[in-house]
């Protein structure tokens, strides 16, 4: 089912397709918050600590990965709104040879440096043990990871976003049968934990890949067809490196922000691993609306429909700005409940932590989905620098004022906290103004 946005109602084809999307995160989010609340209730504050700082490295990984498909995405995005099957088929092998050789470098660089990471991360003896059990498992699935984010972005590209959603939805439920079953059932600890998700990883990542190839006419390529041209592969990057450098810029803050958490010890380490889960699951369906609206944006700037492209792109902020204040409301009216899915009761110090980090991000939304806009706004009109800009100049306040605020006693862990909607509201600002001063040029020049 590919829809194409450069036709139609414009805020109907974004909703359309944003919705499997969202579905599809939300689930992987389910599967996410699975691990630690399991770990949580079954395994103790330490487990916690462990797994949630994992994560936080993994986030980081994963991010370069999803960054390189995400700038692929909007290569393949474009030909597919100019009509132009021979140029997306060079794309498709010049990205998968790219990005599956810097898969390979990544995977090989944390295995040889994993004591380092401990070292740059802080963590606490109690807590590196069962952490080092959970990486040495997990990392195994990055390749996993890479097939499933290179095939979904390419069936999104073309306006699939339903054949996607299916696989993640296999993939979280088996997650989360194969959790209770490994860290209850058979008492495997932290490892099991990891090694429920990276067997749920290959099901939906091999999955994917195979029907992408096999069950999709215009993304088959013929022998004479599986080449890579050196013009294709300099394209492909610009667009793939620059949304990498801004994904991982991105979440390389969020893992020198862990390293801070990481110093105040055990308590505010679980009360952040547990809070940053149901933080995600709060702002992923606008982050996923985000990336809908990029491949409308990248779909008709190639069909060089510019005034389509002005009234979507209002359209999206008006839905993400109410979106978000209801989600506000929510994460702030039922923060103490939603910690206590991760935590038991009795844990008084993490909860009432995690419920102050909560109402202090959760008050903010508004700001971080309009950004995850103007992301997919820059990259999606061939200006993945400028989202790099928003992306330092958010995460760079971010984490100078999180060392800095910290440090103050009278400020402490907090200062933390509100370091993150400080940077936000900096880069919203940032990245509005630069739209409507260039509009024209940023719009003109397909």
């Amino acid at each position: 089912m590919n829809i194409d946005m450069t036709q139609g109602a414009t805020m109907k084809s974004m909703l359309r397709f944003a919705l499997p999307m969202i579905l599809g995160n939300l689930l992987q989010q389910c599967y996410n918050i699975a691990d630690t609340l399991i770990v949580g209730r079954f395994l103790g504050p330490n487990a916690l600590a462990a797994v949630g700082s994992s994560f936080t490295l993994m986030t980081f990984l994963t991010s370069i990965l999803l960054g390189l498909c995400l700038g692929s995405g909007a290569f393949f995005s474009m030909r597919f709104g100019e009509g132009d099957e021979k140029g997306l088929k060079e794309g498709i092998c010049a990205s998968f040879a790219l990005i599956f050789s810097l898969t390979l470098i990544i995977n090989l660089l944390i295995f040889l440096f994993l004591n380092q990471i401990r070292i740059f991360l802080q963590v606490p003896n109690e807590v590196w043990a069962p952490m080092r059990s959970y990486l040495a498992v997990i990392f195994c699935g990055i390749f996993a990871t890479f097939l499933y984010n290179y095939f979904a972005s390419l069936l999104r590209a073309i306006g699939n976003s339903v054949v996607p959603l299916l696989f993640l939805s296999v993939s979280a439920l088996l997650n989360i049968a194969l959790d209770l079953w490994f860290v209850i059932g058979l008492q495997r600890g932290v490892a099991g934990a990891a090694e429920a998700t990276v067997i749920a990883q290959y099901v939906s990542g091999i999955g994917i890949a195979l029907y992408s190839l096999i069950r999709v006419p215009c993304l088959k390529l013929k022998k004479g067809e599986l080449r890579v041209r050196w013009s294709c592969m300099k394209e492909i990057s610009g667009f793939s490196l620059l949304t990498c450098v801004q994904q991982s810029v991105m979440n390389l803050g969020i893992l020198l922000v862990q390293g801070v958490v990481n110093s105040f010890g055990p308590v505010v380490m679980a009360a952040f691993a547990a809070a940053v889960k149901i933080d995600a699951f709060a702002y992923m369906p606008v982050q996923d609306f985000g990336n809908a609206f990029s491949t409308f944006i990248a779909q008709n700037y190639g069909a060089k429909k510019t005034e389509r492209i002005r009234s979507g792109f209002r359209g999206a902020v008006a839905a993400a700005v109410v979106f978000s204040v209801v989600i506000s409301a929510a994460v702030w009216v039922f923060a103490r409940p939603l910690m206590l899915l991760f935590v038991k009761a009795e844990e008084t110090a993490i909860i009432a932590e995690g419920v102050r980090y909560l109402r202090i991000e959760g008050t903010f939304y508004c700001g971080i989905g309009c950004l995850f806009l103007l992301y997919g706004l820059y990259r999606a009109l061939g200006r993945p620098g400028m989202s790099v800009v928003l992306t330092i100049l958010s995460l760079g306040t971010r984490v100078v004022l999180a060392y800095v605020l910290s440090a103050i006693p009278a400020i402490g862990v907090v200062g933390i906290w509100w370091a993150v909607p400080i940077g936000w509201i900096l880069a919203d600002a940032a990245g509005f103004g630069y739209y409507f001063i260039r509009k024209k040029r940023l719009l003109g020049n397909p």
